[in-house]
């Protein structure tokens, strides 16, 4: 009899152990699937956010230019506006000695 419980109780602990195996097997696969896919995940958002702060880097380096190329062009139009502010001045100047 106490032969019996033996086999018995050696047979439940090979299959607890067993079914015990395959479920922490299991287990450790899906983590590892989980884990890759979380890593590409992350590459392929890393790669769109290089490319996006490339693309923003660029469009900064234009309207940093555009901003020295317009302040030129006031600098331009500001002397103009005096030389012609002046100018005018002198004409209304000379329009009153003459009448």
């Amino acid at each position: 009899m106490e032969n019996i419980y033996s086999v018995l109780i050696t047979a439940i602990t090979v299959l607890g152990g067993t079914t015990a195996f395959r479920f922490y097997e299991k287990r450790a696969m899906r983590k590892e699937r989980d884990d890759e896919f979380i890593r590409h995940d992350c590459k392929d958002r890393i790669s769109k956010l290089e490319a996006l702060l490339v693309e923003s880097s660029r469009e900064k380096d234009d309207l940093r230019k555009m901003v020295l190329d317009l302040t030129k062009e006031v600098a331009a139009l500001s002397v103009k506006v005096e030389f012609l502010t002046k100018e005018n001045e002198e004409l209304h100047k000379k329009r009153r000695t003459t009448n």
